[in-house]
């Protein structure tokens, strides 16, 4: 079957990654928007059968190098395709090669998300990366309903949502004018947990562009009138995934953040989701986290053990991969990269 490149409207790009069952929050024309205040330029290629039925997608993030020495190009949880089908394979890679080409990209990163046959991306000229973006370990909670949920969790966990409503904690969907609050929970998490957070802007912007589309929800758990704990939970189709989640070291004993977080499965249960994605763990296989996770709690260690208690199953994606067009600089790229991580250890 012969494939070509359509131009979609933003409305009718957002409809194609809403139905289609890979479906991710950071293909939605909303997450373009909000990286290109950050740096990024977002672009798109979509292809279309002999029907006229759109079949594949994907929206790429193009960054400057410096320099002037070329761009890098990536695209997070995308292709939109179907993974057994080779032609459309063929087609859609032959697109974005000339696509990220023209905007003299280095190289280009995917990092497609779960169940993407490796076979398949090496035949396409990508070879795997240590270098993500994205966390490739998360825990994910199948959603049925809420009395099968709470049966999966650990009984901390259970018992923690029960002392968080016994505790007169509020749980409230928040309004534009919770960011900054939110924001300050962040920053206060970010340093207790020692993970990076966006600027203040950042959440604000996320909220503007995804809640009042329904894409999104941020919510609130405060006790007379302080705010303990939010979580900003995305959905797209029948996922949902807790992107940011903040709480506060004062009234920790109110188990608010357990409380906040119920509000967002079931949030997530009742937008019709079918998984909910927490969102990044260390990336070890399950025997090492279970070995670990009560003495780490350096980077991504230190949420683990919050989140293994909801009931989930560890997955993996098959991680990050990438296309090299310049060798040189692409070798060069990733000793800036390397050196400047190490500079911030």
């Amino acid at each position: 079957m012969a494939y070509r490149v359509i131009e979609l409207t933003d409305s009718q790009w957002d409809t194609f990654v809403r139905q289609h069952p890979r479906g991710h929050f950071l293909q939605l024309n909303a997450w373009g928007k909000l990286k290109s205040e950050y740096g990024w330029y977002p672009v798109r290629v979509t292809l279309a059968n002999d029907q006229g039925e759109v079949c594949a997608g994907s929206q790429v993030l193009l960054r400057r190098l410096p320099l002037r020495l070329g761009t890098l190009a990536y695209i997070p949880y995308a292709p939109l395709i179907d993974w057994q089908d080779s032609s459309l394979i063929s087609s859609m890679m032959q697109a974005l090669q000339q696509l990220v080409k023209k905007h003299r990209a280095v190289f280009l990163k995917i990092e497609p998300g779960y169940a993407v046959p490796l076979d398949v991306l090496r035949q396409q000229g990508f070879a795997e990366s240590s270098l993500t973006i994205q966390p490739p370990n998360t825990v994910l909670i199948d959603l049925d309903d809420e009395e099968n949920i709470l049966k999966r969790m650990n009984q901390g966990t259970r018992r923690n949502i029960r002392k968080s409503e016994k505790s007169e904690v509020v749980i409230r969907e928040g309004t534009r004018a919770d960011v900054d609050s939110f924001t300050a929970m962040m920053n206060e998490t970010g340093d207790r947990q020692e993970f990076g957070v966006h600027v203040p802007k950042y959440y604000g912007r996320a909220y503007e562009l995804f809640v009042p589309s329904g894409d999104a929800v941020l919510l609130m758990a405060s006790y007379q009138d302080v705010d303990l704990a939010g979580v900003f939970v995305f959905k797209v189709g029948k996922s949902a995934w807790y992107q940011y989640g903040a709480s506060r070291d004062v009234e920790r004993q109110r188990m608010a953040a357990f409380g906040v977080q119920w509000a967002g499965i079931t949030w997530a249960l009742a937008q019709g989701c079918t998984v909910y994605d927490m969102v990044g763990i260390p990336d070890e296989h399950e025997a090492t986290l279970e070995a670990g996770f009560e003495t780490r709690h350096d980077g991504l260690w230190g949420v683990y053990r919050f989140k293994r208690g909801w009931g989930g199953r560890v997955a993996r994606t098959v991680g990050a991969w990438d296309k090299i067009y310049n060798r040189p600089l692409y070798l060069l790229y990733q000793l800036a990269l390397r050196w400047r991580r190490a500079a911030t250890d």
